[in-house]
């Protein structure tokens, strides 16, 4: 059965033809990124929406962000996005809501993503997409929980935190209200 979401036939598509760039059969893409061939196999058919974990582990194969990959399944990026016409992406099962604010563009390094965490929701990464990552947090509201590699931070409305992402990341809303925040990504 495919997704009636529109962005998943998009995103389905994009990472067949990425697979079908690199030459790899869905077993190679399987091994280099620890997803199942099921998963991949039904994520680019559209019979699935893949988890932001997939995705994740799926950019760093690829090595692009999250956004990068998002930003291909649309139209080049113009200079002003209304909101409206932001790409907004929803990994329901884990209660994140991700936003494209600026799209990516080749030529640029930097982007803007709006995020929002349902209470209780846990979102683990065991790598970046691109390692080397620079990120700073804004908490717009709430309280936010964030690990990178074996560091804890505590995030209440308001605070900042900047990190250079190399290894796993966890993104915890221990509610009882949602998480709402800002990440500036600045690709190394």
């Amino acid at each position: 059965m495919r997704s009636e979401d529109p962005v998943d036939l998009l995103i389905g598509a994009r990472l067949a033809e990425l697979r079908a760039e690199h030459g790899w059969s869905l077993g190679e893409l399987a091994e280099r990124s620890g997803v199942s061939r099921s998963t991949l196999s039904r994520a680019e058919r559209a019979e699935i929406s893949p988890t932001a974990a997939v995705l994740n582990r799926l950019c760093h194969v690829y090595g692009r962000t999250m956004s990068q990959l998002l930003g291909e399944v649309e139209a080049a990026p113009a200079p002003l996005v209304r909101a409206a016409e932001q790409q907004v992406w929803e990994d329901r099962a884990a209660g994140f809501v991700r936003r494209s604010v600026s799209p990516p563009h080749t030529g640029l390094r930097g982007e803007l993503v709006e995020g929002r965490l349902a209470p209780g929701a846990d979102l683990a990464y065991d790598r970046p997409p691109v390692s080397g990552l620079e990120q700073h947090l804004w908490l717009l509201a709430g309280t936010l929980e964030v690990t990178v590699g074996d560091q804890a931070h505590r995030l209440d409305t308001g605070d900042c935190l900047r990190m250079r992402v190399t290894g796993a990341t966890r993104f915890r809303c221990a509610g009882p209200d949602p998480a709402h925040y800002v990440l500036a990504v600045v690709r190394p």
